[in-house]
């Protein structure tokens, strides 16, 4: 789990239980696919989040804001329209202790975390929409962050990676 804290969350380190671990280089062999294959097929394993899916008060008030304020565009009416896609990227993907407080409330079972290419402009558009946010100081090896919660209370980390040399 070190490695998912190496990519977009920091701070939990010393949260998080047991040794660090490297991230896996991208030309490493996945450990996954070294496994010995069941039934003699390939194993396979996910190439992406397809969708993030969530219960709210106002569903539609909800995903127009995340529109607004995020540029997050709602699931489609028809098949002939385009989904939103994200650009590729880090994408940490990392279960936390029941007992964690990086969520918030105690009842806030999940966090998004967003890249974005310039954190300060992206606050800035937030905080002219009237969107409280509060910026990390620390600036981390991985880049720097920023906390806010949408309109019913779930909490939002926006991330902006450190740029490569």
């Amino acid at each position: 789990m070190a490695a998912v804290a190496s990519l977009a969350i920091p701070r939990l380190v010393a949260e998080t239980p047991g040794p660090p671990v490297e991230p896996r280089k991208p030309d490493a062999p996945d450990p996954a696919s070294s496994a010995k294959p069941t039934d003699n097929a390939a194993r396979q394993r996910v190439a992406g989040i397809g969708g993030f899916f969530f219960r709210a008060t106002n569903p539609k008030e909800l995903s127009d804001w995340y529109e607004r304020a995020l540029g997050v565009t709602p699931i489609p009416q028809d098949y002939n329209s385009p989904p939103w896609t994200q650009e590729a990227g880090a994408t940490a993907f990392a279960p936390f202790p029941q007992d964690t407080k990086y969520f918030g409330r105690p009842t806030q079972n999940w966090m998004l975390n967003f890249r974005v290419h310039n954190l300060d402009t992206m606050v800035a558009q937030l905080q002219a929409m009237g969107v409280k946010v509060k910026v990390d100081p620390q600036a981390y090896p991985n880049g720097r962050f920023a906390r806010l919660h949408d309109p019913e209370g779930n909490p939002i980390e926006l991330w902006e990676p450190k740029a490569a040399k």
